[in-house]
């Protein structure tokens, strides 16, 4: 029996054999070769759109989205060069195969098809996904993205003039530019938006930002239509943008008008857009019924602006080539892709979680260090400085000279963020650094946390460490996905070989007295315990910030982890654990080669064995007043700071814990949803029956502005009076 072909295909061949294709004209010259080469691409991609849904049908293929209609992007990526990042929305299979063919050896039908097929031998996704992307093509891949690849190819844009500008080498060569495609319904999108201002913010203040934006405009948003003429409307006016615009079923315009962006972009370090005019063919993805919305008409007559059907006119139109000729090589191509269908379907896939999981946080060969700089440079850094030199400082300062020698070490690390600069932020933590290191190294950005975590992505991938600010903890949500749902999975949905290494301080949990209230006090960081291999980090105290923060940047450098730092800011000033003056919360700076504490191993303060405590940030500092107090009842107790908080390194709390079966959690934020109910359920699987366990937290409530915030806090007496509550039981009900 022989292999099910796809109705367009036999329509197509149909068109072919009797000539019923639109009539050629365009205002642009094209050599033959090109235009061939380019009606190839857009065929194959085609036919493999096609393959995809027969697979499907017979469950062999999944998420069959494809580029029918948006082949004219093959032109685009004639149009650059291979070194050039592309960062890809989902209808790009034309520019992938085109792409392709500047570098000999690829074999983009067969990749492709494996990561139809969800195989563990797809060169990009290793079967997690399906995604275009390759590391050798620099196209990073994206998932079914929303617009939430613009702020990354911008920030991209940013990094690869960067690196020329501080003497570096970065993973794309000086002259490169971005790309970055999208669709009309995407450019609506809050992200596009903020993108899009951003390079223009960059670009108004003659900052080198070169991006090209593809804007392949098909007129709808699944089911929604985009309002005739909105694109141009809403992109042809903008600060610094440069606009371009063409017609995709116009191969010789396409290609003509994607070379003038892509020159002016290269050639001026200014992003530019380029309009591309496309159509929506077989509905938005395999299981779209577009009867449901569209007319019948509609529908027909979108089939009539087939981009292929315009190629195939314009190949004809030369006389280089003849129907039959092009008959011989679609049956070719279909013979050919339906065959190696076969075997991509048949190729191994991921069955185990181990196999699954590999790619989250790849172990990867450790970099060396750094050298640390020589004495006498370090005199100078800090010279600025000098009169507290030796003394006991607050988190805050340590966490600035931290930041310093941090800087100096790493000469690839770039600090940034809403008033990082000669402000030194909100609280001073980046203080004079810009002074010493310069305004391509402390970077103030404009107030776009969705910008700012872009800009760390596209850096990290160039080859960066990247230290954005986010200036609240409540502010990072709404910009969450660009660690959710790019960052973190970046390394997952390319096998390990893309990564976005970067340490993200955010300044944020609560306790600040009187101010704020829940914008400023947001106690709520539930969001990054469920990003699969994150990494979050929490000091207490300035000792440990100054040793956090380089594990931080190490296992940026080392691991290509995305790491996060949160710093409690009621304690970057704070100086007394109980009485005015005490400073017992002043810590000595540890000197640049202070061993590192493993990572996740708790700090441990005392050694009593009838009562411990856990918590960390705010927690602890109020944990340790209460040891004072219960101290001083004679009872002996040991804190445990956990600095690690995500992941919970278990063994390691347990090992802190020997010989105390009691332990109260400390937790500053939310009963519902908080990290004491992992650490609560963690320690019970790990030992069942042996601890007696006990939580504090502060109330299922927003934080409010003034005293009020500490009537929804854990507090050091609600400390004490539940740690002898749990002390005093006679029969304690253990957890089962």
């Amino acid at each position: 029996m022989s292999e099910a072909v796809h109705p367009w295909v036999n329509e197509y061949r149909q068109r072919l054999s009797s000539g019923k294709l639109p009539v050629h004209s365009s205002r642009h010259s094209i050599d033959f070769a090109t235009l061939y080469q380019l009606w190839h691409s857009q065929l194959c991609s085609r036919l493999l759109d096609l393959q995809s849904r027969l697979l499907q049908a017979k469950g062999q293929s999944f998420y069959t989205i494809g580029s029918a209609g948006h082949e004219g992007n093959a032109a685009v990526a004639a149009a650059l060069r291979v070194t050039d990042p592309a960062f890809l929305h989902y209808r790009s299979g034309a520019f992938f195969i085109e792409r392709s063919k500047q570098l000999p050896g690829s074999t983009p039908l067969y990749d492709m098809l494996l990561s139809f097929c969800a195989s563990s031998e797809d060169p990009i996704s290793g079967g997690r996904h399906k995604v275009l992307g390759s590391l050798a093509l620099n196209i990073p891949p994206q998932t079914s993205t929303i617009a939430s690849q613009l702020p990354k190819a911008v920030g991209a844009a940013f990094a690869i003039d960067l690196t020329r500008r501080l003497g570096l080498n970065g993973q794309w060569p000086q002259g490169a530019i971005a790309l970055c495609s999208f669709g009309d319904a995407s450019a609506n999108h809050s992200t596009a938006q903020g993108a899009i201002n951003s390079a223009c913010w960059a670009a108004y203040q003659q900052v080198p930002l070169p991006v090209m934006f593809l804007c392949e405009d098909n007129g709808l948003g699944i089911s929604t239509p985009t309002p005739s003429g909105w694109i141009e409307q809403d992109l042809a006016d903008r600060p610094a943008l440069k606009y371009f615009a063409a017609d995709s079923r116009d191969l010789a315009q396409t290609y003509a008008i994607a070379k003038r962006a892509a020159d002016y972009v290269r050639s001026k370090r200014k992003p530019a857009v380029l309009h591309l005019s496309t159509v929506r063919l077989f509905g938005h993805a395999g299981a779209d019924a577009e009867a449901a919305y569209r007319s019948k008409a509609q529908i027909d007559a979108e089939l009539e602006l087939d981009p292929l059907l315009s190629s195939t006119a314009a190949l004809l139109a030369s006389g280089d080539i003849t129907a039959e000729q092009l008959l011989i090589q679609l049956d070719r191509l279909v013979a050919q892709i339906a065959r190696v269908a076969t075997v991509a379907s048949s190729r191994p896939k991921l069955t185990t979680a181990t196999q699954v999981m590999a790619s989250i946080a790849p172990a990867r060969q450790a970099l060396p260090v750094p050298a640390l700089p020589v004495a006498e440079a370090r005199q100078q850094l800090f010279a600025f400085d000098q009169h507290n030199t030796g003394k006991k400082q607050h988190l805050a300062k340590l966490l600035n000279w931290a930041l310093h020698d941090v800087l100096a070490q790493y000469t690839n690390t770039v600090v940034f963020g809403e008033d990082v600069g000669k402000k030194g932020g909100v609280y001073g933590v980046t203080q004079h650094l810009v002074h010493a290191f310069g305004s391509n190294r402390v970077i103030n950005t404009l107030l776009d946390e969705q910008s700012i975590l872009g800009m760390a992505i596209g850096l990290a991938q160039q080859g960066f460490i990247a230290i954005p600010e986010i200036q609240f903890l409540a502010y990072v949500h709404n910009a969450e996905d660009q660690i959710r749902g790019e960052a973190a999975t970046l390394p997952f949905f390319s096998n390990g070989q893309y990564h976005n290494a970067m340490v993200i301080r955010i300044a944020g949990l609560a306790y600040q007295r009187g101010f704020g209230g829940h914008f400023h006090n947001d106690n709520s960081f539930a969001v990054f315990r469920d990003i699969p291999g994150v990494i979050l980090l929490c000091p207490s105290n300035g000792h440990d910030a100054a040793l956090l923060l380089r594990q931080a940047v190490q296992l940026a450098h080392q691991q290509k982890r995305l790491v996060i730092l949160l710093e409690p800011i009621a304690l970057y000033m704070t100086r007394d654990l109980t009485t005015a003056g005490d400073g017992l919360w002043l810590s000595d700076y540890p000197a640049p080669d202070t061993p590192l504490p493993d990572l996740g191993e708790p700090a441990v303060f005392g050694d009593g064995e009838q009562l411990a405590i856990i918590s960390y940030g705010n927690g602890y500092y109020l944990s340790r007043q209460a040891e004072l107090a219960l101290n001083d009842r004679g009872i002996r107790l040991r804190v445990l700071d956990l600095r690690t908080l995500v992941p919970l390194h278990i063994d390691l709390i347990i090992k802190a814990l020997a010989g105390c079966s009691k332990v109260l959690i400390v937790d500053e934020c939310r009963r519902r949803g908080s990290l004491s109910e992992e650490l609560f359920t963690a320690l019970h699987e790990a030992k069942p029956g042996y601890f007696h366990l006990s939580r504090l937290c502060a109330q299922d409530s927003f934080i409010p502005l003034g005293a009020a915030a500490y009537a929804v806090l854990p507090s050091a007496q609600q400390i004490i009076d539940q740690a002898l509550q749990l002390l005093d039981e006679t029969t304690v009900e253990v957890v089962r």
